[in-house]
C-alpha cells in the first residue's frame, strides 16, 4: 500500500477540477493499492476526495483545526489534527510515500517545499494556470543545493500518475 498526498488548490480554478479527474482515474487503473492523503473538503481538495471515493481509492483527511467540522462524505477516513493549516500538511507530508501537485498556491507550494525537505518523491503538474506553475522555472530540477529529491514535473496528468505510481518504498524507480 501506497500513501500518496495530493497537494491542490483550496479554491476553486478554471480548468483544474478536469485534470484532477484525469489524474486520479489514471492513478485507479494503474495502482489500486494507493491510498489518497489530503488536507481538507473544499476547493479542488473535495474534486479529489469525490473523485477518489468514486474510482473506489482509500481516502485520507487531514482536517485543521479551523475547519475540523466540514461535512464529509461517508467512507472517508478522517483525522481531526488539533493544528492549524499548516501544521495540518506537515502531518499529511509526514505521512506520505510520495507527494504529488496538482496545481495551487502558497499553501500548496508551502507542501510542496515540505516534501523536498522531507527527502520524498515530488510530482508537481504544470500548466494549471495557478503559481505552483512557476516552481518548474525556478527549480528546473531540485529547489536548493542539497538535491533532496529530483522534483518531477509534466503537463501530462496520466503522465504524472504513470510517474507517481513508479514509487515503491518510498523511492522513485524506472525514471531517466
Amino acid at each position: 500500500m501506497r500513501q500518496l498526498a495530493v497537494a491542490v488548490h483550496s479554491n476553486e480554478t478554471p480548468r483544474l477540477r478536469e485534470k484532477v479527474e484525469s489524474f486520479l482515474t489514471a492513478l485507479s487503473g494503474i495502482c489500486q493499492d494507493v491510498v489518497v492523503l489530503v488536507g481538507g473538503y473544499w476547493g479542488h481538495m473535495k474534486d479529489v476526495v469525490d473523485n477518489a471515493l468514486r474510482l473506489r481509492l482509500k481516502t485520507v483527511v487531514f482536517l485543521p483545526i479551523e475547519r475540523e467540522n466540514v461535512e464529509l462524505p461517508r467512507g472517508v477516513v478522517f483525522i481531526k489534527t488539533g493544528c492549524e493549516f499548516r501544521c495540518r500538511s506537515v502531518l499529511m507530508i509526514r505521512s506520505a510515500d510520495a507527494v504529488v501537485v496538482l496545481g495551487g498556491g502558497v499553501g500548496t507550494i508551502i507542501e510542496a517545499f515540505m516534501a523536498y525537505a522531507m527527502g520524498k518523491p515530488l510530482f508537481i503538474l504544470t500548466d494549471t494556470d495557478t503559481y505552483s506553475d512557476r516552481l518548474r522555472d525556478a527549480y528546473p530540477d531540485y529547489f536548493d543545493e542539497r538535491k533532496a529529491v529530483r522534483v518531477v514535473y509534466s503537463k501530462d496528468p496520466v503522465e504524472l500518475a504513470r510517474l507517481v505510481c513508479q514509487v515503491q518504498g518510498g523511492v522513485l524507480t524506472n525514471f531517466g
